[in-house]
């Protein structure tokens, strides 16, 4: 499977993907119950999870990188995605809530520099979210699906670039438990894998959720070197 923004969308119009969507947006709900009056940015590939838990929040977009390209969204509705580089946001400093990475970060060149603009938006207040593919679970090896493109990552190796970017690890969830088969059988068992999957063999988990906040030091509010300062949110037009 490659990974373009079509093949993204048609995984997660099939009956797995839906699965998927639902297992990994209950452990997202979970660890943030109330968006109520929140600024939400989803970044990579995060519309179907934006359309379960966005609806509430005061404001929720999306932010796709160059590399994987963009399509509308939401259908029928005043478009709130938009398509550009991951090193330099079009957004103003310190004026989101959460941020929601998802299909990004096993994807970017430079996840560094992604991380300093990510930082740069964040509030003071804030949390950042990132979902990546396992890399000792099944997914991780499932070209059939969109987690088995891109680099896979450990908690420890995650949580290290998070530190080296001046966030601090606050918690971290996994999910998908189930094998990564499009038989009928696996997935009318799906539910039962995922929830006694976290206690049976948790390390073989398809993708770890590790939430972050923003570090920041006393008698310092500086952004990370290399930043550049938000030019306030750019209305792009979303192209089809």
């Amino acid at each position: 499977m490659s990974t373009n923004v079509h093949d993204l969308k048609h995984f997660y119009s099939q009956r797995r993907g839906r699965l998927v969507r639902r297992f990994v947006s209950s452990h997202i709900r979970e660890m943030w119950p109330d968006l109520h009056g929140q600024r939400l940015m989803g970044c990579g590939y995060a519309l179907p999870y934006l359309n379960n838990i966005g609806r509430e929040a005061e404001r929720n977009f999306a932010f796709m990188p160059q590399a994987l390209g963009v399509h509308y969204w939401p259908e029928g509705e005043k478009g709130r995605v938009f398509l550009g580089d991951e090193t330099d946001l079009p957004i103003e400093t310190e004026s989101i809530d959460r941020i929601l990475v998802i299909h990004g970060l096993e994807f970017f060149d430079r996840p560094s520099a992604c991380f300093h603009e990510l930082w740069r938006v964040l509030k003071s207040s804030g949390r950042l979210m990132v979902l990546v593919p396992n890399r000792l679970g099944f997914w991780a090896r499932s070209e059939g699906t969109p987690f088995g493109h891109g680099r896979p990552y450990s908690v420890r190796q995650l949580t290290h670039i998070l530190q080296d970017n001046m966030f601090i690890h606050e918690r971290t969830e996994q999910a998908l438990f189930m094998p990564p088969f499009k038989s009928f059988p696996v997935m009318r068992t799906a539910y039962a894998f995922e929830s006694l999957g976290r206690f049976i063999f948790p390390g073989l988990a398809g993708v770890h959720i590790v939430e972050a906040s923003k570090q920041i030091y006393a008698g310092s509010a500086k952004a990370p070197a290399g930043t550049r300062r938000g030019l306030g949110l750019k209305q792009t037009a979303p192209t089809q």
